[in-house]
């Protein structure tokens, strides 16, 4: 029996996953949530901090969406003292171009953003994390990614986090110990069947789905991790 780690993308939280019917552990990636923020954000760094973490080191099954993804394919590398027997990399953004990374060294280097309400602060947290319209704005998720102070608001998200850079995904497939799965809403502008083809010949296309997959329907991917934690 495996144990199931789900690890959230860029802007999320460990609440995210609170839909999923199985036992399971989703920290918060470090600089999200309540996990302490990093000095330099990288996927080594982040992938060690998770390791350090876990409670089960051996036999795992991770599910990782979108920066979540880069880092379980990071973690079953076999540098962080973690086994990991499966990886499900979901909705990982797979082609950068120098835009799309000069805008994510932008936002890093913004200072943190205070509102004057939950209200906004909540708006906010929703339209990083892409999760407008699929979960309650006063629900655990969405206060878990904030944080008040002195009656103003601010997201719990350090926005160093959005300058962690572009995988080099075909180096960490290959590095891989684990069995790797790449996975994708059908309907998800992140990438594409073709991008994910490229790079692996395990791939999954989940029909009708966007980029939040685990969270539109969180059954969806229980064909895909065979459901080896339950």
């Amino acid at each position: 029996m495996s144990a199931l780690v789900l690890l959230h993308g860029l802007g999320a939280n460990g609440r995210v996953w609170d839909g999923w019917p199985h036992p399971r552990v989703a920290p918060d990636l470090p600089g999200h949530g309540s996990a302490e923020s990093l000095s330099q954000y990288t996927f080594e760094a982040m992938a060690a901090a998770i390791a350090e973490r876990l409670p089960v080191r051996r036999g795992l099954l991770v599910v990782g969406h979108s920066l979540g993804g880069v880092i379980a394919l990071e973690l079953a590398s076999g540098r962080y003292g973690v086994q990991v027997d499966r990886v499900v990399a979901l909705g990982v953004k797979v082609s950068w171009s120098d835009d799309d990374l000069g805008r994510a060294k932008a936002l890093a280097q913004k200072p943190i953003g205070w509102f004057e309400n939950r209200d906004e602060a909540a708006a906010r947290f929703l339209k990083v994390s892409g999760l407008q319209g699929l979960v309650d704005p006063a629900g655990e998720v969405v206060q878990h990614g904030l944080r008040e102070v002195d009656g103003r608001w601010r997201l719990a998200m350090d926005p160093g986090t959005f300058g962690v850079g572009a995988p080099g995904m075909a180096r960490l497939i290959a590095a891989s110990q684990a069995d790797v799965v790449l996975a994708r809403g059908e309907l998800d502008g992140m990438n594409t069947d073709a991008e994910l083809a490229a790079l692996h010949d395990q791939t999954v296309t989940l029909p009708g789905l966007g980029h939040n997959a685990h969270v539109e329907d969180p059954s969806a991917l229980d064909h895909v991790h065979g459901q080896a934690a339950s």
